[in-house]
């Protein structure tokens, strides 16, 4: 009888959510040619018909935050501005913390991602969070306390961008997953 018992403890335990994440694997992604498998907990959406996106996934929110983080990762093969464009554009997705300079919100540095030269943006703040990212008529609702991790990237095809965002203690949860995934791209 206890053996039994001890048996559908232990099913019961590899079956549930909260099991360890080491135990399972995550989704293999392929960019510019690089494969990456993205941390177990990091999970896979289907997306909409005709989304922009290649891939979306939700990170599992922190303790205390109101919802999951969004990780979307794009290509566009051309006709979408150089990588300083790209950069303030998402800049501007943020207002900054009153009295906090720019220098102290946004962080940027190069990394590479593979073989390519990159650029890796890092912005704290309150979040300009619309319905259609790109309708200027779209709602915006501020969240404040986010942070957006944005990476992009150009090979011979096209330009490749990774947006993290979330809210901030939820980024900050998942920031050394998402640098560990970006170093294994090979």
């Amino acid at each position: 009888m206890r053996l039994l018992l001890a048996a559908a403890l232990a099913a019961a335990a590899a079956s549930s959510p909260s099991a360890p994440a080491q135990d399972k694997k995550g989704t293999a992604v392929e960019l510019g040619g690089l494969k990456s498998t993205t941390p177990a907990d990091w999970k896979e959406e289907a997306l909409p018909a005709k989304s922009m996106r290649m891939n979306t996934f939700k990170l599992p929110k922190a303790d205390g935050d109101p919802e999951d983080a969004d990780l979307g990762l794009f290509f566009f093969r051309g006709n979408a501005g150089t990588i300083q464009q790209n950069l303030e554009r998402q800049e501007k997705k943020f207002e900054l913390p009153a009295g906090t300079k720019p220098e102290d919100a946004i962080k940027v540095e190069k990394l590479k991602v593979g073989t390519f030269d990159g650029v890796y943006q890092d912005i704290r703040g309150t979040y300009l969070k619309k319905t259609a990212p790109f309708d200027p008529n779209a709602k915006t609702t501020k969240v404040e306390n986010y942070r957006q991790l944005y990476v992009i990237f150009e090979t011979k095809d096209g330009q490749y961008y990774m947006t993290l965002v979330g809210p901030a203690k939820t980024v900050e949860k998942h920031k050394k997953g998402f640098d560990e995934w970006l170093k294994n791209f090979k």
